[in-house]
């Protein structure tokens, strides 16, 4: 099953006075889906996916992937994931070359379960459930911006109307809104729109008022005071504060029986998090922002995490997440995935 060619697909972006005319801002004026097919000349085509910056990604799968794939056998992943991650690793791997070999791996595991007839879940060596639970990212668009109600003071009327579609957890990001932008140090409170993540990409911010940390809790609060221990509430931190602030907001939280606080720190200082869990009983969760097992190595042996959250569209694909999902169970450390394609 040789790879005869690689194609790349994403959305054009949409000029931003369509966005605005939907939304009233620019939220989304730049698409961040990509798609890679692969051919091979069997007829079979794989799918893979990733996000962000699609441009730059499919330039490096283009210019410095398919040489190396075109011509050769698909089935051998593990042989692909090594050669590629060898070559861009020469200058760093990190950021849109872990993107592109994380759709490219997703498309050969396509390919393989094609190949077989069989899921890939098979492949891995089988279900180890017959269902998984999910939760809600509170997050909208157009149609569908009620999931923002929670920002509005609807934080109780979102949880009842999951509940109600029977979804049992929520996670929600009521700090962000308190944190520094991109704006610049005059204004450093002023939203910027780019791609349309912009105020959970905010610099790392180190003052939260007593007040700006109340009324961030309030949203957990309403949440409890409208379906009780009903609706599991994971926090979302979007790395935006410095430890002395993570542990206020943490200790803040412990009431409240969180599920897990999420990546409330950048991800790069393990001694961070390790001083973090160490100063609350809140589960701490880390990280899509970790790639590779080397990455997850010193958050799991240190301990510097309760939960593992790899992002298999960004850290590596299905092989590596296959990996450091093994390293996780080694430490008896559970792991939810994180995923921002759909």
């Amino acid at each position: 099953m040789k790879i005869t060619k690689l194609e790349t697909i994403w959305f054009a972006a949409r000029p931003k006075s369509a966005w605005q005319q939907q939304m009233g801002q620019s939220r989304q004026a730049l698409p961040n889906n990509l798609w890679v097919r692969i051919y091979t000349d069997t007829g079979l085509v794989g799918l893979g996916e990733t996000y962000y910056i699609p441009s730059a990604t499919s330039a490096i799968i283009h210019d410095v992937y398919a040489p190396l794939l075109i011509g050769r056998d698909a089935r051998d992943i593990e042989n692909h994931w090594a050669n590629l991650f060898s070559l861009v690793n020469f200058c760093g791997f990190a950021g849109a070359e872990m993107r592109a070999l994380s759709a490219v791996d997703i498309a050969l595991w396509d390919l393989l379960g094609q190949h077989t007839g069989e899921p890939i879940y098979n492949l891995l060596g089988g279900r180890s459930r017959d269902r998984i639970a999910l939760y809600n990212t509170c997050v909208g668009f157009g149609n569908y911006a009620d999931d923002w109600g929670w920002l509005e003071g609807r934080a109780g009327e979102l949880a009842q109307s999951l509940l109600q579609q029977g979804i049992k957890a929520m996670k929600v990001w009521p700090f962000d809104q308190f944190g520094a932008t991109l704006a610049g140090p005059m204004h450093p409170r002023a939203q910027v729109r780019i791609w349309g993540g912009e105020s959970a990409a905010g610099p790392l911010s180190h003052v939260l008022s007593n007040d700006e940390l109340k009324r961030g809790v309030q949203v957990v609060a309403d949440i409890r005071a409208a379906v009780g221990d009903k609706m599991a509430i994971a926090i979302e931190g979007h790395a935006r504060w410095d430890l002395p602030t993570a542990i206020r907001i943490a200790r803040a939280l412990e009431p409240y029986d969180i599920l897990w606080l999420e990546e409330i720190m950048p991800p790069d200082n393990v001694e961070a998090f390790v001083r973090l869990k160490a100063a609350t009983s809140v589960p701490i969760c880390q990280s899509e922002r970790v790639f590779t097992r080397f990455g997850f190595r010193q958050l799991v042996e240190r301990p510097a995490a309760d939960i593992i959250m790899p992002d298999v569209a960004w850290g590596g694909g299905i092989t590596e997440t296959r990996k450091l999902c093994h390293q996780a169970d080694t430490y008896y450390l559970p792991v939810t995935l994180h995923d921002t394609v759909g």
